[in-house]
């Protein structure tokens, strides 16, 4: 090891960087002659290119410096170290302690060159320290074996919050819940950093959503991730009134309004740029509980054809995109993903020819070139009253956020029968179900049939985690219930996730669409006309009408979900297949 630390110290950056994979010949010869020109350290050069990433030059500079690689998976750390260097140090630096000898701290590090660290550990242990150079991945998931999450270590540090705001939470325990009270205790500053603390977690959990849950003891605190409720540490329930506050505060609601319910807006700064939180809140037996749903503007628009739709159904749907007018319908539940499928559907369209008008709420990404509304309802602006408005802008293709009611429907389909390509969402479990649900709301069937252009339904399933993918054998009754919707040959191999660090021990990372499009062909027109059932419909559908249920069950053949995701989601969508 010595000798191989002392090799390593004499060859060159370049060379390291080059040895371990993470610089091509030519790039490094190109930084090289920048580095003549501009004079200038050769990773600063390498970082501003691009070339390599922050983690890579880290660890060339540590094998250059002579400072040794430590393997934390499997690592044991004694209590007596941990204690040591506080959670606050840990974080700040992103380190580890690992042991002491001699008067010496081993402590791990992503980043062996930062400035202060080697002092404030000084300072803090009273010992001199010896660097390490530790894989960042792993050293977030050490981190987290042996101190736990940033949220939960500040649960446990904010849980004699009352006795520090002079006497605001024993009021409150006594019914004092008057604004000037629940103002002060919002604006501990320790609280203040806990709520943000929850909402930057969230973020970097790439979760869409966060519940804030009172209950008779505690307050639980859940991630939504990947469609699935990941519950993290609950809170003290002396921290409820305060938490509560403090987002109703940064949500611009009334803090003394306890017993009925509320919406705000939250705009938050994230690592990666400006995040848009939607805020409700309801009372319950136990207190108020809080949704946020999180739209991260900083997230790249996915493109149509990276959605997972297949091949038959991508062609189908970009030939109604490329209609002149016509209602071309997204169907499935609250956060399904529609509201992306149409993003992905006017981005691929888009011309500077064309001009495009969408009244949404909320306005969840911004497009480039498009006219964006915002629903309005206090001041009366309404998907219908702004739809109304809209068409008189003289536009030829309208996004309308979703179709609620009446109105905002016979509006959208005399839109299309002007000559509009208009785009909507609706709540219905399927394809066909669509036709039926605005029959329901009062839209006249021969208008409908004239009108609309295709029914797009989706639902979104988790991948499988390609970090810890494995073939399996799966159980004979999922496979007798598998061959009850398609035919399945017994040589078949399945997929799952046996779960890993990666994926938090879920089996699965990220989340994929599948799809039912049903494309309203001359015999459906005469058949919505007569208001048919689902079941008509379904059968009058196009001989290449795939089911959704289907589609889930190609991707499985894939590899890239597991029956049992396709069978949790089938639920939801009714069929019996």
């Amino acid at each position: 090891m010595d000798l191989e630390i002392s090799r390593n110290r004499k060859k060159k950056l370049g060379q390291l960087l080059r040895e371990k994979e993470y610089l091509d010949q030519s790039n490094l010869e190109f930084a090289l002659a920048e580095q003549k020109v501009e004079y200038r350290r050769l990773g600063e050069i390498l970082l501003e290119l691009g070339y390599v990433t922050q983690a890579q030059l880290n660890e060339a500079l540590a094998l250059q410096a002579g400072i040794e690689r430590v393997e934390l998976q499997g690592v044991s750390i004694g209590a007596d170290i941990i204690g040591l260097v506080p959670a606050e140090l840990v974080s700040k630096y992103n380190i580890l302690p690992l042991r002491r000898e001699n008067g010496r701290m081993m402590v791990a590090m992503t980043d062996p060159f930062q400035p202060r660290v080697t002092e404030d550990l000084r300072l803090v242990t009273g010992c001199s320290v010896r660097r390490f150079y530790a894989d960042p991945k792993e050293m977030e998931n050490a981190i987290l074996k042996f101190y736990g999450s940033n949220v939960a270590r500040m649960l446990d540090n904010l849980a004699p919050l009352e006795r520090t705001a002079e006497g605001a939470a024993e009021a409150l325990a006594n019914g004092d819940y008057s604004p000037a009270k629940l103002q002060e205790l919002a604006r501990q500053p320790s609280l203040v950093n806990l709520v943000n603390l929850i909402i930057l977690e969230a973020i970097e959990a790439k979760a869409s959503d966060i519940h804030i849950e009172p209950f008779e003891h505690e307050v639980k605190i859940k991630y939504r991730i990947d469609g699935i409720l990941i519950e993290r540490s609950p809170s003290s329930k002396r921290l409820q009134a305060a938490i509560v506050s403090r987002l109703k505060i940064m949500a611009d609601m009334n803090i003394a309004e306890r017993f009925v319910p509320q919406d705000g807006h939250i705009e938050f700064t994230g690592k990666n740029g400006r995040v848009d939180l939607r805020v409700s809140t309801i009372p319950t037996v136990n207190g108020e509980a809080i949704e946020l749903r999180i739209l991260d503007r900083s997230a790249s628009l996915m493109r149509l054809q990276d959605l997972g739709m297949n091949e038959q159904c991508l062609k189908g749907f970009e030939q109604c995109l490329r209609k002149t007018h016509g209602v071309v319908l997204v169907t499935g539940p609250t956060g399904c993903g529609k509201t992306t499928t149409l993003y992905a559907s006017l981005n691929k369209i888009y011309s500077p020819a064309v001009k495009m008008i969408t009244i949404e709420e909320p306005v969840e990404y911004q497009l480039e070139g498009i006219n964006q509304m915002p629903v309005n309802p206090k001041r009366g602006l309404t998907f219908a009253t702004g739809l109304r408005h809209i068409l008189r802008h003289d536009p030829d293709i309208v996004m309308v956020g979703e179709i609620r009611d009446k109105d905002t429907a016979n509006i959208s389909i005399r839109a299309a029968l002007t000559g509009h390509l208009v785009f909507s969402t609706l709540h219905t479990n399927d394809a066909p179900g669509a036709v039926t649900r605005l029959i329901d709301m009062g839209v006249e069937p021969f208008l409908l049939a004239s009108s609309l252009e295709a029914v797009l339904a989706q639902r979104l399933v988790r991948q499988i985690c390609p970090e810890c993918k494995e073939s399996y054998k799966p159980d004979e009754t999922l496979i007798a219930n598998l061959n009850g919707s398609m035919s399945i040959d017994p040589d078949t191999k399945f997929y799952h996730g046996v779960g890993c660090n990666e994926c938090g021990q879920t089996g699965y990372a990220g989340r994929i669409g599948i799809y039912e499009l049903l494309r309203i062909t001359a015999t459906l027109r005469d058949l919505i006309s007569k208001k048919p059932s689902t079941d008509q419909l379904l059968k009058a559908a196009p001989p290449d009408h795939v089911s959704m249920v289907h589609d889930g069950l190609d991707k499985v053949l894939q590899g890239l979900t597991t029956p049992e995701e396709i069978f949790r989601v089938a639920k939801s969508i009714g069929e019996d297949e």
